[in-house]
Formats: C-alpha cells, sequence, structure tokens
C-alpha cells in the first residue's frame, strides 16, 4: 500500500517531533520532512513532493495565511491546519479554510506538549481524509468573504409559503459550503438552521462570517429562539441543535446531551427534530463532510414528507455526508453546491 506523503511545517521543535511521534503510529502515513517556517517548507515540497501539509496557523518569517495562499495559488495540495482554541485563532483558521485549506486540528492552549497526544487519532484521521480530498487552485476557487452579496440570478424573491424551514447539514469543507449557500439566497429566504461540526470557539466566529457574506442574518442559536425567515440559526458548537413546534411557530431548542455518531452539535440529531416536528414543511441540505452523521435521519425526513438535496461528489471537499446520504436514498437531488440556492427557491415557488 502506498503510504502519504507527510510534510509537517511548525516553529515549534516540540510540536514537530510529538506530530512525527503520533503519525509513526500510523502505518500509511510517512513523514518525509519537517520545517520550521514557511520559507524552508517552500523548499522541501519541492524536493519532496508531500501528498500532504500540516501547517500551523502563526509562523515566523512568514505568517500561515500568506504561505498558504501562495500553495494554493501555485502548487495546490491538501493542506491541515493546526489552530488554537481562541477566537483569534478561530478567524485565521476560517480564513484558511476560505483559501482552500481542507480542514483544521485544534491544539490545547495549555500544557500542549502532554495534550497532544489526547488528540493523535483525530489528527490521523484528518490526515488520511485530507489525502483523499479535492483540492482547486485558489484562483478557481468560489467567491466568499469579502465578495460582494448576490444571490443567485433568476431567483424570485417572493414565495407562496413562509412556514417552510431549510435544515443543513455540514462537516469538513461546509464552512466554506455553508457561506456559499447563504450567500446565494435573498433576504427574505426561508429560515435556515445549520448544524456544523465546529468547536465551540469557533461558533460566533463562523457566524460572523456567514452573515457577513449573506443577505440573511446570521446567528448562533439560542434555547427557546423563535425561527423566522430571512434569518440563518447556527447550532453553537457544544450542542445539539433541535427544531421544535411552539403552537404553530417553530422555535429553537438547544440539547446538552452526549454526541452523537461522534459528533456535538450533531447532523442527525437536527434532523431527527425536522422529521418529527417539521415534516413536509422542510427542506433538508446536506453538503461536504466527513462520515456519515445525519445520513439515516435524513432518509426520515424524506419518509415524513420533506424535499432533500445533497451536494454532488464533484463540488464536495469530501463526499462522506452526502455520498451516505445519497446511498441510503434520501436525496430527491443530488446537484452541484452552486445550484443548491436555485433549486430550494423552486421549491419554494413551485
Amino acid at each position: 500500500m502506498k503510504k502519504i506523503k507527510l510534510l509537517i511545517v511548525d516553529d515549534s521543535a516540540l510540536i514537530r517531533q510529538m506530530l512525527t511521534g503520533i503519525f509513526e503510529t500510523a502505518g500509511d502515513i510517512e513523514v518525509v520532512g519537517t520545517a520550521s517556517d514557511p520559507l524552508i517548507a517552500r523548499d522541501k515540497i519541492k524536493a519532496l513532493n508531500p501528498d500532504v501539509l500540516t501547517l500551523d496557523v502563526e509562523m515566523p518569517r512568514m505568517d500561515g495565511l500568506t504561505f498558504l495562499r501562495n500553495l494554493m495559488r501555485l502548487r495546490p495540495m491538501p493542506v491541515v491546519m493546526i489552530s488554537t482554541l481562541t477566537a483569534t485563532g478561530a478567524d485565521v483558521t476560517l480564513d484558511a479554510l476560505a483559501l482552500g485549506a481542507v480542514d483544521f486540528v485544534t491544539k490545547p492552549k495549555a500544557d500542549v506538549a502532554s495534550r497532544l497526544q489526547e488528540y493523535a487519532d483525530e489528527i490521523i484521521e484528518k490526515v488520511r481524509m485530507a489525502a483523499k480530498a479535492k483540492v482547486k487552485a485558489l484562483d478557481a476557487a468560489p467567491p466568499s468573504a469579502g465578495h460582494s452579496v448576490a444571490p443567485q440570478s433568476g431567483i424570485k424573491k417572493h414565495f407562496k409559503t413562509t412556514d417552510k424551514v431549510i435544515a443543513v447539514g455540514s462537516s469538513t469543507g461546509g464552512t466554506e459550503a455553508v457561506k456559499i449557500l447563504a450567500r446565494m439566497l435573498p433576504a427574505n429566504a426561508p429560515a435556515m438552521v445549520v448544524t456544523q461540526h465546529l468547536p465551540l470557539a469557533f461558533s460566533e466566529s463562523f457566524a460572523r462570517h456567514v452573515g457577513g457574506v449573506s443577505e440573511m442574518k446570521a446567528c448562533i442559536a439560542s434555547d427557546g429562539q423563535l425561527i423566522l425567515p430571512g434569518n440563518i440559526y447556527i447550532a453553537p458548537g457544544d450542542k445539539h441543535l433541535q427544531v421544535a413546534r411552539d403552537g404553530a411557530r417553530y422555535i429553537c431548542r438547544l440539547d446538552d446531551g452526549p454526541s452523537v455518531n461522534r459528533h456535538k452539535p450533531s447532523v442527525e440529531v437536527l434532523f431527527e427534530s425536522m422529521a418529527d416536528n417539521v415534516g413536509k414543511n422542510a427542506i433538508g441540505v446536506m453538503l461536504t463532510g466527513m462520515g456519515a452523521d445525519g445520513a439515516k435521519a435524513m432518509v426520515r425526513m424524506r419518509e415524513a414528507g420533506a424535499v432533500n438535496i445533497v451536494q454532488d461528489e464533484a463540488t464536495s471537499i469530501v463526499w462522506g455526508m452526502p455520498g451516505e446520504a445519497y446511498k441510503q436514498g434520501a436525496a430527491h437531488h443530488v446537484l452541484p453546491l452552486d445550484k443548491i440556492a436555485g433549486q430550494i427557491i423552486a421549491l419554494m415557488n413551485g
């Protein structure tokens, strides 16, 4: 079996040593080199031709974002960011994902040397996934933060019903996919509830990034919050988001229960609540992501009368969650990412 060739880029000699030790336990990953800064990394990429790069956000001589931007323009390759669980780290990491990084791993703020080993399984799995991910040159990437807000052409801005709810599930690659979907919907679109696999420290930053590109208003969902058209409600990173009924109205419910499918928040929990409480008024959307979280519940949504849309394989960074939903028969429509908003509006006006 061909091993995944990995280059580790981090200014800390201790972190480079620890990461190398973690990857040595994986029989299918070979650390072909390490680099203490992006300029050394640039030369080693040319010499070693790695399959995947791990990249620290904060680097000497050239910051991680500048290096990543140049890399994705000139020599696109799968990159997993090594980030800190801080507000600043969240913003920079989301910017890195917008530039084309496949995924990120968070490292603890304190006692990194002893606690990094706790993340070993996650780090190894994300590098394996990154090696299979679709990576595009930066110039070919879809618009994201900083681009003008422009709902998809041809979309009507008036709907026949206002009680529909769009439920979105996403994971790897989803921070950008959700932004692209939100950017293409008009201000009075049906309410959208979102479960994206992210840690709590990233939630507020993610909501700002989504709201910054959309005519809709984005926020972190709160318990008991009324669900209204034109608004995007994002699950906080430490609780499950559910949609419940309060008479004729829909409200957000937050659940502090155990992880489901190893995730909290879990798409499975959100989609189960949509099947139970929204039924035929639901539109389910499964975007790019690793694993199978939400696929079974999406089948239940279909059985309850919802119309489901799955992102296609060609435009997904990882066709895990959407692929599994498709395989289980949950999808009515399998579409490229930039066509999903148009399909949602067609359903509203149909």
